[in-house]
């Protein structure tokens, strides 16, 4: 690895630890924060749930239209960097509406809130496809991009706890030290968030250098668009694997709070569990190129999913108690960060792939499912978690002792059996239908190379 190589990693990589707190600050924390701190009832908690389900999923589907923006830019500093600085500070302000104490109530906070919702769903979604779609650019070379996916996945992980563990713990001692004003609190935390946001953003900015190695294509038009999509089968199987984790992986994860709140009965136990998981992950990202070296990304994969499989199973039946919960975790978020990387891995493959099949190359289009399939996850999480916590009773009770079994088994089943059927789903397609192994993907690029595609 040369030294620019190194650079590449290193500043591309740390510039999505802002961004994961971000992400990670909506995707997990807004409808907490907007039951658990503004306390909507049950029919706001509907309408305004109902809204963000459907927002997601129409706004999935503009991705692939910013990734034929994004592929049409040409500027002195490249396609990718002036849309991840547009997305890192428009979003920014729609987040600081979203978490502000604004003076509506009723249908028109819903449109107020609803208004900033989609705008910063749309250009996070600019941001996060510009600045995911540097991964292939930056290398054609499969373990070099696993080694800077891997670095860039502990960076994001390192994001994420940052958030998760220390969500409940500041918001509390914000919230006691301004006197009880919660709303205060959490703006004042979501403000410091999106500093960092666009704070890590500008070190990718500043310090990755494309090697810009490919050659000039002409622009995407509409049409080109949907060959690029629907003609790549490899795009199309990645896409309906990766669709399945997501919807398991965002489900699970935002039921975090409430698990702990209202079924272990110590929401602050949650950072504790939060810390070990996070620990865990970062452990297991940090290894994952070795595996990688030495076992087939088919085997990676499986030994994978059979450890999220174990981890759901002692989950579901643990007792009340931190030792059986935190090994479950353990099993299930290990296991979740290695399928979250390859799938990073399987994604970035599937440009030269598309390459090589149509003749032509479109990284931002082929990246814009990424957050495509984030958003969908993180709608079918939202519309689940809503629907789960009015008939459960959840929304209603004040705490553990308020909410009956049959309300926490409700809440059990949505959490972890459903989120495991989608897993594995998403599994049994990877393996009947992705064809792109090490050795085709070298064949690949050899003719992509004879042909004059690659420099």
């Amino acid at each position: 690895m040369t030294k620019l190589d190194r650079r590449n990693k290193y500043c591309f990589g740390l510039g999505t630890i802002g961004r994961d707190m971000f992400y990670s600050m909506e995707s997990m924390f807004l409808l907490v924060f907007l039951t658990e701190v503004k306390n909507l009832d049950d029919k706001m908690l509907a309408l305004v749930g109902g809204v963000l389900t459907v927002l997601r999923i129409l706004d999935a589907f503009n991705d692939p239209i910013t990734g034929i923006i994004i592929d049409n830019t040409h500027t002195r500093w490249g396609k990718f960097k002036p849309w991840m600085v547009i997305g890192a500070l428009v979003s920014s302000v729609c987040m600081l509406m979203m978490f502000a104490d604004l003076p509506l109530s009723g249908n028109a906070y819903v449109v107020v809130f609803a208004v900033s919702y989609i705008l910063w769903d749309i250009f996070y979604g600019v941001n996060d496809i510009a600045y995911w779609t540097q991964l292939p650019a930056l290398s054609v070379d499969q373990r070099q991009r696993e080694s800077i996916g891997s670095f860039a996945r502990i960076c994001a992980n390192v994001g994420m706890y940052a958030v998760v563990v220390g969500i409940v713990p500041v918001t509390g001692m914000l919230t006691d030290k301004l006197g009880g004003d919660g709303q205060t609190a959490w703006f004042i935390v979501a403000a410091a968030v999106c500093v960092l946001m666009i704070g890590f953003q500008m070190i990718t900015v500043f310090g990755v250098k494309e090697t810009r190695t490919f050659k000039e294509e002409e622009n995407t038009s509409l049409r080109d668009m949907v060959k690029v999509l629907f003609g790549n089968d490899q795009l199309m199987w990645t896409t309906v694997s990766m669709a399945l984790f997501m919807v398991g992986y965002c489900t699970t994860t935002s039921f975090g709070t409430y698990y702990f709140k209202y079924a272990y009965g110590d929401e602050n136990m949650y950072s504790v569990f939060a810390g070990v998981l996070g620990i865990s992950q970062l452990a297991a990202l940090a290894v994952f190129p070795l595996f990688a070296k030495r076992v087939s990304r088919k085997a990676l994969y499986t030994a994978a999913t059979v450890l999220v499989v174990a981890g759901y199973g002692v989950f579901f039946f643990a007792p009340m108690n931190m030792i059986p919960i935190a090994a479950a975790g353990v099993l299930l978020f290990v296991g979740q960060a290695f399928i979250q990387t390859l799938m990073l891995m399987f994604l970035a493959d599937t440009i030269e792939y598309g390459q090589w099949k149509m003749g032509k190359r479109n990284d931002s289009i082929t990246f814009s499912i990424q957050p495509l399939i984030n958003k969908l996850g993180a709608a079918v999480a939202t519309g689940v978690v809503t629907l789960t916590l009015i008939v459960s009773g959840i929304n209603r009770a004040e705490s553990a002792a308020d909410v009956t079994a049959q309300g926490l088994l409700i809440m059990k089943i949505a959490m972890m059996v459903l989120p495991l059927a989608a897993i594995a789903l998403g599994y049994f397609v990877y393996l009947r239908k992705y064809r792109i192994d090490e050795k085709f993907y070298g064949q690949i690029v050899t003719h992509l190379k004879e042909r004059g595609d690659i420099k």
